[in-house]
């Protein structure tokens, strides 16, 4: 029966990831770690539920294609275009600078050129699988660090790239240059291959399948153009996983890449699960036991190393020193993508078994700790950075540009973080001639803004003398919009102590959060999701021709309650109900008069609504008043809210008596 081994082996990994996915969503621990240690105790050197090392070695390989796939799916260059300082300068940075370390470290201690050199493509690379799941279940990928982070990480996913094709060149040794310079014409050919086929070959096939409208041929076609190209980069000297991210990245450039991702997507957990657990079992835990000072000592080296490097390259781009440090901390562990590496080069015969085994068993540390190290990562960067001389050196440069520029505002708001809702914000507040000062974190926004005459500032708001220089004593409010939840804390503590009086308020990305904000000194939190299930209930209402105050009425609960919702108290549920609720042919409008409109100054009578519209008045309110019954006198006024019934032509045609022009 030797030959169902394989089918039984891979009953076990699939069975294995279902109770790993579903105990460490109890547990809300990331999905990786747990398959890395569910793989460690089924494998060979655990409790031995899978025997076969090379069975292993080929689902190891199966999930690796497999990942590299849907990584390259994922991959676009249009929409890193954005990010490409942080990319090719800050992940530039981050990788010579470990691979230059780790390659004198290795040479100290006596090892090999070949496997000194290895390890230096080992070491910088992080782990994008782990990082941006984390980020993401955080609501922290478009925060500083999070940018930062997926910028770093792209380009130490391109290295993969350049480091899989130095391992044949590496295990050629003395082949000569013949050798070496095919390889190099292999490459470059697949270069070429990969930008015909991404600009013409590929579409034109993918819209030759599409046309048929068969789903189930498009997905066949997907898969074979994945392992076919795997196969291909193979059989040319090259690895499988190199092929099958040059697949996706083919699929990614063309018009379709959406739909193949909505179809292989789905799928990607699973391949995670089969390419860690695989990754797990091939790890001697008798090795880890028997070398336990020696890893974890290598543990902790390392995450020293990539701290430091990492922070240095995001703080020489122009990254702030705390977000600089965040970001260094989230990205300490190594990465898949170096198992990778690892396996191709012991194949290769440039590293041995027991470098391979201590490797394993340092990178599973690494990766384990990982979540750990991200939800400390705040209060550590925080805490660092705010020691007298690393705090004077991350402030030089906003005490210079802010110190003569906020000097004279008084009663002003200070907006920290300038995405879509501080520019919104600016706007009304630029209208309104309300004095405001704006910082930011990110250089490109700063420059962009400043060119185009706003009071923008680079800066971290979590620093006191900052926002003393942009006068935290004088300011009238201070409104928080930024996606740094640990930032966005510290920015509240911060600006409550420096101004007691002052009125705060933050954009939170989740309802969990307002409590913890209001308790340390925030006056107002505005949770996102939960402004949008406002929104969203207050159309449903508008449709159903409720009127406008009973719809803010229920809003108002709802914040007045700090977002719980209410199961008791009165509301006007019948509030022009039998007027206008229950008939199906009426909608409901209301207007403010504006000053310069044709209603203003003139009575009801005057401006005959209804023989000009065909629209029928009902009331107007006029401050805290609701004027109804006989109306004919009333002489309208600027600010009054007019509340019509009528059908939706005649309502339209209402526009015109009470705005200067219709909008």
């Amino acid at each position: 029966m030797a030959e169902f081994e394989f089918l039984k082996s891979l009953i076990i990994i699939l069975g294995v990831s279902a109770v790993a996915l579903f105990i460490l969503n109890k547990f809300r621990i990331p999905s990786v770690a747990g398959f890395l240690i569910a793989g460690i105790l089924i494998g060979p050197h655990g409790l031995e539920l899978i025997k076969d090392l090379r069975l292993v070695e080929i689902f190891a390989e199966i999930g690796v294609v497999l990942l590299l796939f849907t990584i390259g799916l994922e991959f676009s260059l249009k929409k890193l275009l954005a990010l490409r300082k942080t990319i090719f300068i800050g992940g530039l940075l981050q990788v010579l600078i470990t691979f230059l370390i780790v390659l004198a470290i290795s040479n100290s201690l006596g090892r090999d050129i070949n496997t000194s050199l290895i390890l230096a493509f080992l070491i910088p690379l992080s782990s994008t699988a782990i990082v941006m799941k984390l980020l993401f279940d955080r609501a922290e990928i478009d925060s500083p660090h999070g940018r930062i982070s997926l910028g770093l990480l792209i380009f130490q996913d391109f290295c993969v790239v350049i480091f899989m094709l130095m391992i044949p060149l590496l295990a050629g040794g003395d082949k000569g240059v013949k050798e070496i310079a095919w390889v190099l014409v292999k490459s470059a050919a697949i270069i070429a291959a990969v930008i015909i086929s991404a600009r013409w070959l590929v579409p034109r096939a993918l819209h030759q399948i599409v046309h048929t409208k068969m789903r189930e041929l498009f997905i066949i076609s997907i898969i074979f153009i994945c392992l076919g190209a795997a196969y291909l980069t193979y059989q040319l000297g090259l690895s499988l996983a190199l092929g099958a991210f040059i697949a996706g990245l083919i699929i990614s450039e063309s018009e379709y890449a959406y739909q193949a991702i909505s179809d292989i997507l789905p799928f990607k957990e699973s391949f995670n699960g089969l390419f860690f657990i695989s990754v797990g079992m091939l790890m001697n835990f008798n090795f880890f036991i028997s070398n336990f000072s020696a890893v974890m000592l290598a543990v902790l080296v390392i995450i020293l190393l990539k701290t430091i490097t990492s922070t240095i390259a995001v703080f020489i781009i122009g990254s702030n020193l705390r977000v600089s440090l965040h970001s260094g901390l989230i990205l300490s562990q190594i990465g898949e993508f170096s198992f990778v590496l690892a396996v191709a080069a012991l194949k290769a015969n440039l590293i041995t078994e027991g470098t391979y085994q201590y490797f394993l068993s340092t990178a599973i540390i690494t990766m384990l700790l990982t979540p750990l190290f991200l939800y400390i990562s705040p209060q550590v960067s925080i805490w660092v950075t705010s020691r007298k001389l690393l705090a004077r050196l991350q402030e030089t440069k906003a005490f210079t540009e802010t110190s003569k520029a906020t000097d004279r505002k008084n009663d002003h708001v200070i907006i920290i973080g300038f995405g879509i809702n501080g520019r919104n914000l600016a706007l009304v507040l630029k209208d309104l001639e309300v004095p405001y000062v704006i910082l930011e974190m990110n250089s490109r926004t700063v420059s962009k803004w400043r060119n185009e005459g706003e009071p923008i500032f680079y800066g971290d708001g979590t620093s006191q003398e900052i926002l003393q220089k942009l006068g935290i004593r004088r300011a009238k409010a201070v409104v928080v919009s930024i996606s740094d939840p640990s930032a966005a804390r510290k920015i509240v503590m911060t600006a409550r102590k420096a101004n007691p009086g002052v009125y705060l308020a933050v954009k939170t990305a989740y309802l969990a959060e307002v409590q913890d904000l209001l308790a340390i000194g925030a006056d107002e939190v505005i949770p996102a999701e939960f402004e949008t299930s406002i929104q969203l209930f207050s159309r449903v209402l508008q449709f159903y021709h409720m009127p406008k105050t009973l719809i803010d009425k229920y809003a108002g609960k709802f914040r007045k309650d700090h977002y719980r919702l209410f199961v008791k108290g009165e509301t006007p549920k019948r509030l022009f109900h039998d007027t206008i609720a229950v008939m199906p042919d009426v909608d409901y409008e209301s207007h403010v008069v504006e000053k310069g409109s044709p209603s203003e100054g003139r009575s009801v009578r005057e401006l005959d609504i209804q023989q000009k519209t065909g629209a029928h008045m009902i009331a107007v309110k006029r401050g805290e008043e609701t004027i109804k019954g006989l109306l004919a006198d009333l002489i309208f006024q600027e600010g009054d809210i007019v509340f019509l019934i009528g059908d939706k032509s005649s309502l339209e045609n209402t526009y015109s008596l009470f705005f200067k022009s219709k909008p």
